[in-house]
């Protein structure tokens, strides 16, 4: 199964390509990470066509499965909230365009499926995507390391996508 998951946000969203089984964790392995960057500058719309674009040529270039994608978490800022839920929607578009099954998931879910506890702290997540994948160093940046985590998860927990 080749996962191709998603940390969203305007600014950065992060993407991370595992392939693996449930059935065979020692054997995942981390294809590609890496980032998607626009310009503050950029006015929104702009800068959403440019995810959509981005996130289409990963898509094309990289011949995913399945994308996994975080849930929108609202903490305080409600405005960054939104923003992420546009940079959302762009990414679930070019997955759907694609055919692809989309799976989505809580941070705590992606937390307690590779620690065990569903409100570690992002140290604790980037320890274990080192630990699970064999890796000789944490996956930077950390939009991209959060995007492991959700691939990641999405094989531990074996499920079918939605």
């Amino acid at each position: 199964m080749r996962v191709l998951g998603i940390d969203p946000g305007t600014a950065t969203t992060g993407y991370a390509l595992l392939d693996g089984e449930p059935q065979r964790p020692d054997e995942i392995v981390l294809v590609e990470h890496g980032v998607i960057r626009t310009a503050p500058t950029t006015p929104m719309p702009d800068r959403l066509r440019e995810i959509h674009a981005a996130v289409e040529s990963l898509i094309v270039d990289l011949q995913p499965d399945v994308v996994a994608i975080e849930e929108l978490f609202f903490s305080s800022n409600i405005t960054t909230g939104i923003t992420v839920g546009q940079a959302r929607g762009v990414i679930l578009l070019a997955a759907a365009q694609a055919g692809l099954d989309i799976a989505e998931y809580k941070p705590n879910v992606v937390k307690q499926a590779l620690t065990g506890y569903g409100a570690a702290d992002k140290r604790q997540m980037q320890e274990m995507v080192k630990l699970l994948l064999r890796l000789s160093s944490i996956p930077r940046p950390d939009d991209a390391a959060d995007a492991v985590a959700i691939a990641l998860a999405h094989i531990q927990l074996g499920r079918l996508p939605r």
